[in-house]
């Protein structure tokens, strides 16, 4: 039985005298029409007192999106449909959280099903932590046959520094969260990146951008949605090489960053270190020929000739140390059998 002291989400009194909800919900999506019912259903099933608003991005969809989502708002009037012609996951975030009306901004896919305390764990989250720009959550399978990605199942809290490296995934896009004050700073989302652009690293981007604009990062497992992005094992290699082609756009951009170089040439040679085998050379690749694709897409052609030597230089010395490793590795096994 329904607990009455919990208030219904079809209370809607915030919605008639309120022009600022306490949590802003962004959801992008493209012709998932006949995916969006889960996620859709979630956001109506959430349980609680605050205010809240979801925004429906609609990517110029081409299927039954736009009347999928209509339907659903003449149901739950906070759940608010628009449409952003430019195609890319950056462009559609970008024009989410501006279309949003609350000081924080959270935003998950529309693959993704919100926990029924999502806007209070979220909320409770930032509480006390006006320092705090950039949030990322808890992502668990939805369906156990999905393949084991694109998710985070830590139980504990990670803070983030300020001026830091982050490495690609450590806060994922699918339960992301940031102050609008934080969003401001930055100037918002990267419309070049993101899915549906050759560099699929919106997130990421957005994240160190905060960091580096002198806000906290954290990671709170008290957050939690369950991703059912419907992928199998076959699908993964695909996958991870897309993932490689945004960590190469993203280094890239912020190698271009003066006050960040030194950071991220010592973080990416870090990442290149502990990766020092043949799916380890081969990821490196596809970032290196990201990076200079990005560099290219942005007619930074000077720091393309600067980042050509060192990167010859970086894949020689990995490809080197790959195949001394190869090499050194079934010796030392025979050598300790033979003792």
């Amino acid at each position: 039985m329904r607990d009455s002291s919990v208030p219904s989400i079809r209370s809607r009194d915030w919605y008639m005298t309120s022009d600022r909800p306490d949590l802003s919900i962004v959801i992008c999506t493209r012709n998932r029409a006949d995916q969006l019912r889960g996620t859709l259903d979630s956001l109506m099933a959430m349980r609680t007192a605050r205010a809240w608003e979801a925004i429906l991005i609609d990517n110029a969809s081409t299927d039954g999106t736009a009347d999928k989502i209509r339907r659903a708002s003449e149901i739950e009037p906070r759940i608010r449909y628009f449409r952003e012609e430019r195609i890319g996951l950056g462009a559609a975030r970008d024009r989410g959280w501006r279309e949003a009306r609350s000081d924080l901004v959270t935003l998950t896919d529309d693959d993704c099903y919100v926990a029924e305390d999502y806007v209070d764990a979220i909320l409770a989250a930032f509480d006390g932590r006006p320092d705090i720009g950039v949030l990322g959550g808890r992502i668990l399978l939805f369906d156990p046959a999905d393949a084991r990605v694109t998710i985070d199942e830590r139980d504990y809290a990670v803070e983030i520094a300020p001026y830091s490296f982050v490495i690609a995934g450590a806060i994922k896009g699918a339960n992301l969260s940031f102050r609008r004050e934080a969003l401001q700073a930055i100037g918002g989302f990267d419309p070049e990146l993101g899915a549906g652009t050759p560099f699929p690293c919106e997130d990421i981007d957005a994240v160190a951008a905060v960091l580096w604009a002198g806000f906290k990062g954290r990671y709170d497992p008290r957050p939690l949605v369950r991703h059912h992005h419907r992928r199998r094992p076959p699908d993964v290699p695909r996958l991870r090489a897309g993932y490689d082609r945004g960590r190469g756009a993203y280094y890239a951009k912020f190698l271009l960053r003066p006050e960040c170089r030194r950071a991220y040439a010592a973080g990416w040679l870090g990442e290149v270190r502990n990766n020092l085998d043949r799916a380890g050379l081969a990821q490196l690749s596809r970032e290196l020929r990201a990076a200079a694709a990005y560099l290219r897409s942005r007619r930074k052609m000077m720091p393309l000739i600067a980042l050509t030597l060192p990167a010859l230089a970086l894949y020689g010395t990995a490809a080197l140390a790959t195949g001394a490793r190869a090499v050194l590795k079934p010796r030392t096994s025979r050598a300790t059998a033979e003792l």
